[in-house]
């Protein structure tokens, strides 16, 4: 059972200065099941005092963790990611049937500092096969890199197992273009063992047949990052054998990583950290 209780601190997210957030709460890995809180309306410091609660078995609580994402709730768009919080130990408790209260830091989304266009990308993985599908589909909004005002990109593709890279491909190069259609599948081999290991570093390129070729901005996509690509691939795994396309915006550096273990203290110099959020924890044997 996890009770939300409330968030502090929240990050201004609308022209009115203010926010209306919520909380979904997911136990991974597999978040067959999900939870949302109601909205709070222009609220920096709503109280939720929600309760939720998971079935699950006290022998698999040890590979299980909880995902707290707050977001701003949006009317006319997409709602924003403010920031993510996973708790993992629920087994660290002496006492399984003790209320234990916990207050930690919202681990923000990254912020796009500069407009660098945007990537869409599409994910496919068939669990049977062992095969993840990446399709690079098309860009717009490209940053110019060439004296003429264009810009000639490719997309680059690493793929991490573990945070090492082990495999990389690229698109063909798309002349004289900033808003570049690709529509090209990259295939990688990954067994269902280790799909909940692998991520994807995504970077589009700018080439030049004299020069260097230069980046243009980049994306990571995988349950460990931060904010769209963290959604995008649990969604992926929540829709085996679908195609599921997304929009990136291009950022400069790679977004932050959520810690792998609960051991490990949060990656502040990849993040920044914005408002707090307090919840509780009772597992009952």
């Amino acid at each position: 059972m996890a009770l939300v209780l409330e968030a502090r601190d929240l990050p201004v997210k609308d022209v009115m200065g203010s926010s209306d957030p919520y909380v979904k709460v997911f136990l991974l890995p597999d978040r067959k099941k999900k939870y949302q809180t109601k909205v709070h309306r222009k609220n920096l410091n709503p109280v939720f005092n929600e309760t939720f609660i998971f079935s699950v078995l006290y022998d698999d609580l040890r590979q299980r963790y909880l995902q707290f994402s707050v977001y701003d709730f949006d009317r006319f768009s997409r709602h924003d990611l403010i920031g993510q919080v996973v708790l993992k130990g629920l087994l660290d408790s002496t006492d399984l049937h003790q209320e234990i209260e916990y207050t930690m830091n919202i681990l923000c989304a990254p912020q796009e500092k500069v407009d660098l266009g945007e990537l869409m990308l599409s994910l496919c993985y068939l669990p049977t096969a062992g095969r993840l599908t990446l399709t690079i589909i098309k860009g717009r909004n490209f940053k110019a890199m060439d004296i003429t005002g264009s810009s000639d990109p490719y997309v680059k593709v690493y793929l991490l197992c573990q945070g090492k890279r082990i495999k990389k491909k690229k698109t063909t190069v798309k002349k004289a273009t900033l808003n570049p259609v690709y529509n090209e599948a990259l295939v990688f081999d990954v067994p269902a063992d280790n799909v909940e290991e692998v991520s994807l570093i995504v970077k589009v390129i700018d080439y030049d047949r004299i020069g260097h070729n230069e980046l243009m901005g980049c994306t990571a996509i995988g349950s460990s990052f931060i904010g769209i690509g963290r959604d995008h691939w649990l969604e992926m795994l929540d829709n085996p054998r679908k195609p599921v396309a997304q929009w990136y915006p291009l950022l400069e550096t790679v977004p932050g990583q959520i810690p792998v273990t609960c051991s490990q203290p949060l990656p502040v110099n990849l993040s920044c950290l914005n408002g707090r959020l307090v919840g509780k924890k009772i597992i009952e044997g």
